[in-house]
């Protein structure tokens, strides 16, 4: 299996003048300018997040690409992706994410890229995805459990420090027991499986 890196805040999403985590995940490829892949589904595949990305990426060692589902570049999804050695998830709505990699097969072709050698990473919506449950602001007004893809163990809660209701919603569904153990990520930092 590869290697997670989930982030809870942070990158060139929310920091494009610091780019030491993208760096990071770059490094973690072990190859020589490593073909990264943003798939901006969350953000329902927003343009200026695209630009974004490919903004701080083309300053970087690598070969930056990205898939869009609403208006996808290729028909030929897995092998898109799996021809990659990273692939990086924007954040935004999780359950809507969620929904289009189910309906499009992504879903599938990522446990595939676990499965192998293709490193996962991801902000927010991008870092709980892998776990089996997380805390999202997928509904609009309240923070809530929501089941992701299971690919690692327990839960994760993101913004951790960077948002008033995080840490006491997560804090308050763990000692309910209405969600299972897990991490809380702080923006600017971390977790790597």
């Amino acid at each position: 299996m590869s290697q997670v890196i989930a982030l809870g805040g942070g990158g060139f999403s929310m920091e494009p003048d610091n780019l030491a985590l993208d760096r990071y995940i770059l490094e973690q490829a072990g190859k020589d300018r490593p073909k990264v892949c943003f798939l901006p589904t969350a953000s329902g595949d927003a343009q200026d997040y695209i630009v974004r990305f490919y903004a701080a990426f083309t300053t970087l060692d690598c070969r930056p690409s990205h898939l869009a589902l609403i208006h996808p570049s290729t028909a030929d999804l897995e092998d898109f992706i799996l021809e990659k050695d990273i692939l990086y998830v924007g954040g935004g709505n999780t359950r809507s994410m969620l929904a289009i990699w189910r309906g499009w097969g992504v879903a599938e072709i990522l446990r595939k890229a676990w499965l192998g050698e293709i490193l996962l990473a991801g902000i927010s919506a991008g870092a709980i995805c892998w776990f089996e449950q997380g805390i999202t602001d997928s509904v609009l007004g309240r923070l809530s459990k929501m089941d992701c893809l299971g690919f690692l163990p327990g839960s994760c809660c993101p913004h951790f420090d960077g948002e008033a209701e995080r840490r006491p919603t997560f804090h308050r569904m763990l000692a309910g027991n209405q969600i299972l153990p897990g991490y809380g990520i702080d923006a600017g930092a971390a977790l790597i499986s």
